[in-house]
Parts: structure tokens; sequence; C-alpha cells
């Protein structure tokens, strides 16, 4: 990593180790020693301290080690997902602004499907105009505490399942059109492919038999 000014250092080495983290590089597991990332990117330990602990206050990291949810974390996760997203999916079909649906469509048709960072950024920011476009403040700050495992699972079901466009744009149609049911049922089967997605890809020591509805 190069460092660049005027960004912070502190900013840019946060934004690196996210990626990192994102991207599989920096897997479950992985410890984060300071020493070791300042010598590589060429910085001070007081950045890299600074970064870590961010990461640790947003749920990525624990104890300097990228989190490992557990099966049943993320089971824990996709249950109240469900609830909360699709139940926001209906409403975001009545009270979505003009803005809104600009935007989401914008997300459903211009995501750089050779770019993996840009498909993340996509995904991630087509759910939350959805929760937000609900105008429920309990929902989004529920669904930001669990931003963490919703993150690490992310890049994983966007790396496997490649009928996510396509859903994503049916939830479009759905609440463009104004129909909260659809827009509601379509955003449970989505978010339901995705956790059978995610428990396809744990190892066979887990127990599978297990179903977020």
């Amino acid at each position: 990593m190069q460092i660049q000014k005027p960004i912070p250092v502190n900013q840019q080495i946060y934004d690196f180790l996210f990626k990192q983290i994102l991207e599989g590089s920096m897997p479950a597991g992985t410890r984060l020693a300071e020493e070791k990332i300042a010598t590589q990117l060429g910085v001070s330990r007081t950045p890299v301290r600074e970064s870590i602990l961010r990461l640790e206050q947003e749920g990525l990291v624990r104890n300097k080690f990228v989190i490992e949810p557990t099966l049943k974390e993320i089971q824990d996760c996709y249950e109240v997902r469900i609830l909360l997203e699709s139940y926001a999916a209906r409403k975001a079909a009545q009270t979505m602004t003009e803005q809104e649906k600009k935007q989401l469509s914008e997300l459903v048709n211009h995501a750089d499907p050779n770019n993996f960072e840009s498909i993340m950024r996509m995904h991630t920011e087509f759910h939350q105009t959805i929760v937000r476009a609900a105008e429920n403040d309990q929902i989004s700050q529920l669904i930001e505490r669990m931003h963490a495992i919703i993150l690490l699972c992310r890049k994983d079901i966007v790396r496997n399942r490649q009928a996510l466009p396509h859903e994503h744009d049916a939830i479009y149609h759905a609440i463009l059109q104004g129909d909260g049911e659809q827009a509601e049922h379509l955003m449970k089967q989505h978010l339901n492919a995705n956790f059978e997605s995610m428990i396809c890809h744990i190892p066979a020591t887990e127990n599978r038999t297990v179903n977020p509805a």
C-alpha cells in the first residue's frame, strides 16, 4: 500500500485492512499483528493500532483476530435479517422517494461485474437503501449491529451466487410498482437463498440442519 496525501494515514490503513478482510486476503482467524502490519506498510504502529481498534469496534475483529462467525451466529443473524429486511422492503414500496428509487435503479443496473469491490459496494448499498427508505430507526440500528457478520457473509455469497443481480432486479421492480407484498416475499426468498448458500460452504463438521425461516 502506498500512503497518499492528504488522506489521514490511519484512514488509509483502515481502508487497506478492511479491503483485505472482505476480499479474503486476511481470512477469518487471521491475527492482526501491529508490528508486522506497520513494517509491511512502512508506517508507525500508532495508526495501525487505531485502525485495528476501529475494526474491533465495528465487529470485524475480536482480540486482534479477524472474526470467524459460527453457524449459530450466522443463523441468528439471518433469522433477524429476514424478519426486518422483508418488512423494510414491504414498507419501502410505499415510502421510497423518487430519488431513492433512482439510486436503487443505478445500483441494480450499473455494478461492474468484473470488479469484486464494486459488486460488494453495490450489494451493501442496495440493502441499505431499502432499509433507509423504510424510515424506521429501530430497524436500521438493529441491522447495523449485525453489520460485521453481514459483510463477512456477503463476500462469500457474492462469489457463489450468480442469481443475485436477478433477485435484486425483481425486488427493485416490486418496490417501483408499489407492490409491498411482493417486495416482502421476494426479499424473504432472497435472504433465505443467501443463508442456504452460506451453510453450503461451512465445513461439514458443523451442524447444517438449520433453517432461518
